[in-house]
């Protein structure tokens, strides 16, 4: 097959960014090459996050906003140095909305239950979408359980796109909070953010909006987007595991209340009850992941120096051509939309094909590659599969890469069938 896209056509010279990641060294793997393409899952950390956490942990740890001595005070400053970083990623107006939590799924747990137990009545109903994580169903399944709720589901097309038509007939003066993914984690779907956040303020519904896929890969704007809530995780943006980001406009999270109980998230303590600590503390409960949020303030540096647009334009490159190479081997079906209406993203079925076989051999060959129902269940179900293998891109991933994976992928299927 010809090549459709030469190096010079891509907006950053990923060859020489993955040389910033050791564990895509080649030499660390034997003779086998590594070609990591399960970004959409956990992506890697370049030399520049782990020497700032090695930093962190060998000259500068201590507990945050506690001791007076200097070298807390060193690790308050670097800790709230991370926070800033976030804030201008997010153009948040204040460094105050910028929580930390272990990742996206404490995230919307943390507005689940705080923001629902708060302000959501029996009878109320929260909207959320088929093509939905676990991680943004789950929670509010417990919430509608635990306060008689309604929870609805907006549905998909064929073609993995919201049927934004029926919008009006989900999204009423009875919904109170509407979730969404901003991309999905299956089809790779972008969907319109400030059209859905527009239309769920003009019923009075707050939103919240699941930015795992898209804050990694895109310039966000939070106040542009006008979002109530936003989550996202530092792993799935070069940083380490253990860290998230809960973003909330400020009158919210001020009138919610604390979500975990514990040291740093009070104001006093008395034998008779407590008063809650100023944000961001009031939900910071405990010992911050301090390290874990300097790593991903370097990410978000490395970030900056490539520059999210490119990164877009890169993965988009990259998705157009593997989405090209697969469509032309007849038993490879992909899902979702056209490669100009989603994020790095290519989910497929191989007809005949079991997914964990065919990750598993093409594994063989280097290649890591996500394959069963990537924490989307439900997606599944509608499209009748239970299954599916899933390729996605990132920053470092390069077009001799995509080129290896559609050639192995051809050999793969002839072999399995």
């Amino acid at each position: 097959m010809v090549k459709t896209l030469t190096s010079e056509t891509l907006t950053i010279n990923a060859a020489e960014l993955k040389k910033d990641f050791p564990i895509l060294d080649t030499k660390a793997h034997g003779s086998k090459p590594l070609v990591y393409f399960d970004n959409g899952a956990s992506t890697q950390r370049p030399k520049s996050v782990l020497q700032a956490m090695q930093d962190c942990y060998t000259q500068s740890y201590a507990n945050v906003h506690r001791g007076s001595y200097e070298l807390s005070l060193k690790a308050s400053d670097l800790y709230d140095q991370a926070r800033e970083k976030i804030r201008a990623l997010l153009n948040a107006e204040r460094a105050s909305e910028v929580i930390f939590t272990s990742g996206t799924t404490l995230s919307i747990n943390l507005v689940a239950h705080s923001f629902g137990e708060r302000f959501l009545q029996a009878g109320d109903e929260i909207l959320i979408t088929e093509m939905e994580h676990h991680s943004n169903i789950v929670p509010w399944q417990q919430l509608a359980e635990r306060k008689s709720l309604t929870l609805k589901f907006l549905p998909f097309d064929k073609n993995g796109k919201l049927e934004l038509d029926k919008l009006d007939d989900y999204l009423t003066e009875k919904t109170k909070l509407f979730a969404f993914t901003s991309m999905s984690n299956v089809f790779g779907t972008i969907n319109p953010e400030k059209e859905l956040i527009s239309r769920a303020h003009q019923v009075g519904a707050k939103v919240l909006m699941d930015a795992a896929q898209s804050v990694p890969h895109a310039v966000t704007d939070v106040q542009d987007l006008d979002v109530d809530f936003l989550v996202f995780s530092g792993h799935k943006m070069m940083g380490p595991s253990g860290v998230g980001v809960l973003y909330g406009k400020e009158a919210l999270l001020e009138e919610m209340p604390p979500f975990l109980g514990g040291g740093s998230m009070i104001s006093t303590v008395t034998t008779t009850g407590f008063t809650p600590g100023e944000l961001p503390a009031k939900f910071e409960a405990g010992t911050p992941p301090i390290v874990p949020a300097v790593g991903l303030g370097s990410a978000v540096d490395y970030l900056h120096e490539v520059g999210l647009r490119n990164v877009f334009e890169h993965e988009r490159n990259l998705t157009r051509e593997t989405m090209k190479r697969l469509e032309e081997i007849g038993s490879v079906r992909i899902l979702g939309p056209s490669a100009e209406e989603r994020g790095g993203i290519v989910s497929f079925v191989i007809d005949g094909v079991n997914s964990l076989d065919f990750a598993t051999m093409i594994d063989l060959k280097g290649i890591a590659i996500r394959n069963g129902h990537h924490c989307a269940m439900p997606l599944h179900q509608k499209l009748g599969l239970t299954e599916s293998n899933r390729a996605s891109f990132y920053l470092y991933n390069t077009l001799d890469e995509v080129d290896f994976f559609a050639e192995q992928v051809e050999k793969t299927i002839k072999l399995l069938l």
